[in-house]
């Protein structure tokens, strides 16, 4: 049995930064390596994030969620690319997702990310 945050972080966070990493590299001309930097992660993770390898496997309500945790991403990239947000502040960043991802009833707060 999992919690709730295992469960996120199993799905989510994968695509969280999936759509971070693309939105750096393709919008504010990151290099893999310094996306892999700013969101913690290693290059390579990075590269499957940039070619759909990774990132968006199984997750439970796909459609529902995509669209909202894009729209997240979208203003963390510019966050990191126009100021300096630390790796703990990223991580804080996806936690405010997670708990608006619970609000809006996208997510259960239960043991799974359905």
């Amino acid at each position: 049995m999992s919690t709730s945050c295992e469960s996120v972080a199993r799905y989510i966070l994968p695509l969280y930064r999936a759509y971070v990493a693309k939105e750096l590299i393709e919008k504010y001309d990151y290099t893999q390596v310094k996306a892999a930097k700013k969101l913690g992660t290693t290059q390579a993770a990075i590269s499957q994030y940039i070619s759909s390898k990774r990132g968006r496997m199984g997750i439970p309500n796909y459609a529902v969620i995509a669209p909202l945790v894009k729209k997240a991403a979208a203003k963390v990239a510019k966050r990191i690319a126009t100021t300096e947000m630390s790796q703990e502040e990223f991580s804080g960043s996806f936690c405010e997702l997670c708990k608006t991802l619970q609000k809006e009833k996208k997510i259960s707060t239960g043991t799974s990310a359905s």
